[in-house]
């Protein structure tokens, strides 16, 4: 059974990397999907694919502003005009935004980036919401939040702070909707390869890859399917959280001493006895005593 099967769904930032990916994905399980994306080419292209794919009855875009509130009521209304009702919300929709020194950034680079990462989820909140309760069968609002916003160093100040208030604003609003059967989750990726990271040149994104301990690189896919599950009835006792994506990333801390093999921690093994004035004993390992 398709787990997604008769459930009408938005997907914003849809028409290119995990937004597209999660397009597929929930054709796939059964949903119909609108796409909100502000490239109408990427979007045209993602149309394409999916009616290629056999899905020509069950796709729709529309060109979204996601900071525009017009846009997103606009968005919403798609969704119920076109499939009748709306009960999935993936709020993706995202760039890169401000970075440099605090001392460097601009006011409206500033305020750029929160309205097309944080006002944009409020909007898509308050709108999809609406919709859901109008109804009174429940529904998902996913969010794309980041780990760049649960730790320093993830990503730039403007960004970090962001999807910061992204993941407070998740845990916020699924209290409040809670009694409505509406769930607000989120994922917060860690580098995937698309072409917001690589911006073309997929290269850039070796350097990155290799920052986490699992060895494969993060795909669209892999969002994707955490997606889908979140969307699904599998997941209907998980509300106000965000489930980090990331290989690992995090779990290892900010590995100032490097990851996997290279970490200096697995290369040799003793006891640092700090300032005691006794002899720290430090025996290097050969590559087959690691364990």
């Amino acid at each position: 059974m398709k787990k997604l099967a008769g459930k009408v769904a938005i997907v914003t930032g849809g028409a290119s990397g995990m937004g597209r990916a999660t397009v597929m994905r929930f054709l796939a399980d059964g949903a119909k999907v609108v796409v909100a994306d502000l490239n109408e080419q990427n979007g045209a292209e993602t149309i394409s694919v999916a009616r290629a794919q056999g899905h020509g009855d069950s796709v729709a875009f529309i060109r979204t502003d996601v900071a525009r509130e017009a846009d997103v009521v606009a968005m919403a209304a798609e969704a119920e005009k076109r499939f009748g009702r709306l009960d999935i919300a993936y709020l993706n929709a995202g760039v890169g935004g401000a970075f440099g020194p605090i001392a460097e950034t601009s006011v409206e680079g500033w305020d750029y980036t929160f309205a097309v990462l944080t006002r944009s989820v409020f909007l898509g909140m308050k709108h999809t919401s609406l919709a859901m309760k109008k109804h009174g069968q429940g529904g998902v609002i996913l969010v794309t939040a980041s780990i760049a916003g649960m730790v320093g160093g993830g990503g730039s100040h403007a960004y970090s702070a962001a999807k910061a208030a992204v993941i407070s604003l998740i845990e916020n609003v699924a209290a409040e909707l809670g009694p409505d059967r509406i769930r607000v989750v989120g994922i917060a990726p860690g580098v995937i390869s698309t072409p917001l990271v690589h911006r073309g040149k997929p290269e850039r994104y070796e350097k990155q890859f290799k920052q986490q301990p699992w060895p494969d690189r993060g795909e669209p896919e892999d969002i994707a399917d955490v997606a889908a599950f979140l969307c699904s009835s599998d997941a209907r006792f998980i509300t106000g959280e965000t489930v980090k994506v990331d290989g690992g990333l995090l779990a290892q801390g900010v590995a100032l001493w490097g990851t996997g093999a290279d970490n200096t921690f697995m290369k040799s093994a003793g006891v640092n006895r700090g300032t005691t004035g006794e002899t720290m004993v430090v025996r290097t390992l050969q590559s087959g005593e690691r364990k």
